[in-house]
């Protein structure tokens, strides 16, 4: 093993892997051997590891998990094939440097760059930082080299393994960010003209991405191409509602916006090209009185004045626009108000549907509701409606979507003036039709509107109590905003108090019954409206609807179809977001989905206990795979991204340890803590990782020691962030003995580092020096360069607080050079810390502020709060040493705040530094003065205390 300047250069020189594509090998720049398909999974999921332990055990069950499993002499064979590859020149006997054994498993020490998806990973956020710093050229240039990396799909060779599915996914969508980034970077280079052709064909190869077609659109509006940039923004509203029932997202809104009004921003401006509307103009009303039969209102209409202008823009330029959604979301009655406001010379006429279900009678309950002769045929009420102008209001069409669109097809093609606005559970689905997706109420305005006036209605002289309003509000949250199952729950303040009912929503479909006897059956109960819609689906998608039940909150496509256990889901899924029983969430990329939770209820209401247990299984195996495929990733360049997705998927992996715990899994729980520790411990998630943890030990006695070191380490971090320094330590000293006994290396360097720092701040009788150097000699062996990295700071730490400020430096700098080489900016970022803290030590507040400002910039990328807490708490103690002593008191009131609620204390977490920090502060001030300023950054938010902080730096 060779090091440069501390650093790890390789393992094994010369050996080279490729899962961008089928898995290949080089050794030597010669390719390998690498045997049958089994041996080369064997080796993708230890690369997929990237260097941590894989137990024998877990190789044999995730490998062979479509057979029967062979014995472990078969694995010992494959490793012994594998190691005589990888290491030809090793002497028979001589220990692995490659693919080595420690513990209960097996490890692959290969170093990140000698893996091509490590130097994809790389080039990626290297390339995404030159776009957005104004480098094009450079850009397009890293971009196009990590893109050239690529031979196919990645982990080609294993399909759909669930082994390998989670990073194929990761790398996949990264590849398509990619694809799009180096497009944009082309476009920003002036070279807008050469990118049409491919963003072309990427928008042909995934239309559903919807920053590809907006690079599209601007490459050829920049071309001078403006009516081809609108057909493009045409192309793909049309795709998005036809596929997934939404509207674009606002960056493609935006720029539709920005082309039509020839913006200059999108410079260079073209020729301004005449514009023809795609949609003919209606006819002047006629004179003629206007006649219709639509029913009279018999309540108030609450709310929804962008939803009647959105519609009355929309019948204005369109002659079919169908309003979708879920049951009880208000189409029909928002179709009526928006037909009311019409000036039609004939009209407006309302079409009754729901209670018809002979698709044969259609045309003649249509010529019936419009007061005409009975018509036999669509032809022949075409014939009738020719010279007409007139809309018709056609209510409830999904459960005769097809013959409705027959109909409604032959009208608008032979009749020029009729217009005709739908509602439906999903859309029509026939060229020239608009979709309104109705929402649902906002929740604390026209919703908790909507629940006064119809509880005041039902019960004469019925008024809110004085905590009601707030209790309605949230109330209408937890309806999902749909005015449907509001009205019903407003009818029950005839019998019980707005806390009953609130309290009695878990059993909704229970509660909320009896709605007006004028109201069709399938709206007299919450549970009659969904489950008409249920009644429609096809098994598979009903299959699917009701699986979906276990999902918490938004998922994306791999979490909808672990859950449903069908491949492939997208047919299903889809076929649910027409059919308003799933939203597609717009602007996302992957796209997430969404249920409403009524319709979650009663999806979860319709398993039975045994497929229950079986989704909620399948639940539990996603949100594992998930969390431990970023786990492995979090501490690199990707850290950021996958940050953010763990936050999305944060409802996911909560249900996922309520259902192991309820269950008896509590090693299950470990393994979960054990990936999502750094997860809570940068974005300040520290009292829930620590129940989650205690719960899972309970229930776990008899764990592997693999196992619970690393829970137990992650146990001791959280502790350390909230300021036990005496616990984190003691969990540190019981991680270091079980990870040895279990031969985990990578547990082991960390808690031997941070067991020497903790024991100094718990002022144990320990030798800290010493132990952080083993600790950096164990990250080393391991070949991970972020561990090398995070004990190589550790290690500056402990010489920091014994006083050898000149070691501590050097250290620091060797931490920096491994942090920035393995993408682990968290490290570069503490080193910087230390440094700010030293600074304020010998007075110099001005290079503190300093320092604190190129920290808080890295912490507004990763979202992290922890960190954040300790910066603004050490830069409150250099803003009394540069004369800003109300500022800093302003600050240390914020940073007590938001660390209440985080679970994190920095005086406590650092019981060296914070209390000198926190007196240093209350010092500069008379009491009074100090809680005057304090109190006014205890409603700051952390936004807030930022902007404050780095105008002070700005200024200093």
């Amino acid at each position: 093993m060779k090091y440069a300047g501390g650093l790890l250069v390789s393992v094994a020189e010369g050996v080279r892997f490729g899962v961008l594509g089928p898995l290949r090998a080089e050794v030597g720049g010669r390719p390998a051997g690498l045997g049958g398909l089994r041996q080369r999974a064997v080796l993708a999921l230890l690369l997929i590891a990237r260097g941590r332990i894989v137990s024998a055990e877990r190789i044999l069950s995730e490998v062979w998990a479509d057979s029967r499993l062979p014995s472990m002499t078969t694995l010992h064979g494959y490793v012994a094939d594998l190691r005589r590859t990888l290491e030809p020149e090793r002497a028979t006997g001589a220990p692995a440097r490659l693919l080595v054994r420690e513990g209960p498993g097996y490890a692959l020490r290969a170093a990140p760059a000698a893996v091509d998806a490590d130097r994809f990973t790389d080039l990626a956020v290297r390339g995404r930082r030159a776009l957005e710093g104004g480098e094009p050229e450079h850009a397009a240039d890293l971009l196009g080299q990590a893109l050239a990396l690529w031979r196919g799909a990645a982990y080609a060779d294993f399909g759909g393994a669930a082994f390998a599915a989670p990073d194929a996914t990761r790398l996949s969508d990264l590849r398509a960010a990619v694809h799009e980034d180096r497009l944009a970077a082309v476009i920003a280079s002036g070279r807008h003209a050469a990118a049409v052709g491919e963003l072309e064909a990427l928008v042909a190869e995934q239309p559903l991405r919807e920053r590809g077609w907006e690079l599209l659109a601007l490459a050829l509006y920049r071309s001078g191409r403006q009516a081809d940039a609108l057909a493009a923004l045409r192309t793909v509203r049309r795709r998005l509602a036809d596929e997934l029932g939404v509207d674009p997202g606002r960056g493609l809104r935006e720029l539709e916006a920005a082309v039509l009004a020839q913006d200059p921003r999108l410079a260079p401006v073209p020729a301004r090209p005449s514009r023809v509307s795609s949609s003919p103009a209606p006819q002047a009303a006629a004179a003629a009185p206007s006649s219709g039969n639509l029913p009279f209102a018999l309540s108030s209409f609450v709310g929804r004045g962008s939803d009647l202008a959105a519609v009355a823009g929309l019948l204005d330029g369109h002659r079919l626009v169908t309003l979708t959604g879920p049951g009880g979301v208000g189409k029909t009655r928002l179709a009526l108000e928006a037909a009311r406001a019409r000036t039609d010379a004939d009209g407006p006429w309302l079409v009754e549907m729901g209670g018809l279900h002979t698709p044969e009678l259609l045309t003649a309950i249509i010529a019936a509701a419009l007061g005409l002769p009975v018509a036999s045929s669509p032809d022949q009420l075409a014939g009738m409606l020719i010279d007409r102008d007139l809309l018709i209001v056609l209510d409830n069409c999904e459960h005769l979507l097809a013959p409705a669109a027959m109909l409604v097809h032959t009208l608008l093609a032979r009749c020029g003036t009729v217009r005709i606005l739908a509602t439906s559970r999903e859309p029509l689905g026939i060229t020239g039709e608009t979709v309104y997706d109705v929402p649902p109420l906002h929740a604390a305005t026209e919703a908790a509107e909507l629940f006064l006036r119809r509880a005041a209605a039902v019960q004469s002289g019925w008024a809110p109590g004085p905590d009601d309003r707030e209790r309605i509000a949230a109330l209408c949250a937890g309806l999902d905003g749909i005015p449907l199952a509001i009205e019903l729950a407003a009818a029950q303040c005839r019998t019980l108090s707005v806390g009953q009912i609130a309290d009695a929503l878990e059993d909704r479909f229970t509660l909320l019954v009896g709605g007006s006897a004028g109201r069709p059956d399938r709206h007299r109960t919450l549970l009659g409206t969904v489950a008409w819609s249920d009644q429609l689906l096809q098994p598979a998608e009903r299959r699917l609807f009701h699986r979906l039940g276990v999902l918490e909150a938004g998922f994306d496509l791999e979490a909808a179809a672990a859950v449903g256990g069908a491949t492939p889901v997208l047919a299903p899924l889809s076929a649910l977001v027409r059919k308003s029983l799933v939203t597609a969430e717009p602007g996302t990329a992957p796209r997430r989905y969404r249920m409403l939770e009524t319709l979650r209820q009663y999806a979860l209401d319709a398993l039975s206990p045994g497929e229950l247990a079986a989704a909620q299984e399948r639940h539990r195996a996603w949100a594992l795979a998930r969390a431990e495929s970023a786990e492995r990733h979090l501490r690199g360049p990707q850290g950021a991204a996958l940050l953010d997705g763990l936050s999305l998927d944060q409802p996911e992996l909560r249900a996922a340890f309520a259902s192991a715990l309820a269950s008896g899994h509590g090693d299950y729980a470990l393994r979960l803590g054990s990936a999502l520790f750094w997860f809570w411990f940068r974005r300040g998630h520290v009292a829930e990782g620590l129940a989650w943890l205690s719960e899972a030990f309970a229930a776990a006695p008899q764990a592997g020691a693999g196992t619970r070191a690393r829970a137990r380490f992650a146990v001791a971090a959280l502790r350390y962030l909230a300021g036990q320094p005496a616990q984190a330590h003691q969990a540190a000293r019981t991680a270091l003995e079980e990870a040895r006994e279990a031969g985990d290396p990578v547990t082991e360097a960390c808690a031997t580092a941070y067991a020497g720092y903790l024991g100094l701040l718990a002022r144990v009788p320990i030798d800290a020096a010493a132990l952080a150097r083993a600790a950096v000699q164990i990250a080393r062996r391991s070949a991970q360069g972020w561990l090398e990295a995070e004990t190589l700071m550790v290690q500056g730490m402990v010489l920091r607080v014994l006083g050898d400020l000149p070691g501590a430096d050097a250290v620091f700098q060797e931490a920096i050079a491994a942090a920035r080489a393995s993408g682990h900016e968290w490290v570069a970022d503490g080193a910087a810390w230390c440094d700010m803290k030293t600074a304020s030590d010998r007075g110099d507040g001005s290079r503190a502020l300093a320092i604190a400002g190129d920290i808080l910039a890295a912490m507004d990328r990763y979202g992290d709060i922890s960190f954040w807490l300790v910066t603004v708490h050490s830069a409150a103690r250099a803003l009394v040493l540069t004369g800003h002593a109300e500022q800093a008191a302003v600050l240390m009131g914020a940073v007590e705040a938001i660390g209440e609620r985080a679970g994190v204390s920095p005086a406590l977490m650092d019981p060296l530094d914070g209390p000198r920090e926190a007196a240093a502060v209350r010092g500069a001030l008379p009491p009074a003065e100090y809680e005057r300023h304090a109190a006014r950054g205890r409603v700051l938010s952390r936004q807030d205390a930022s902007v404050l902080l780095t105008a002070l730096i700005a200024g200093s």
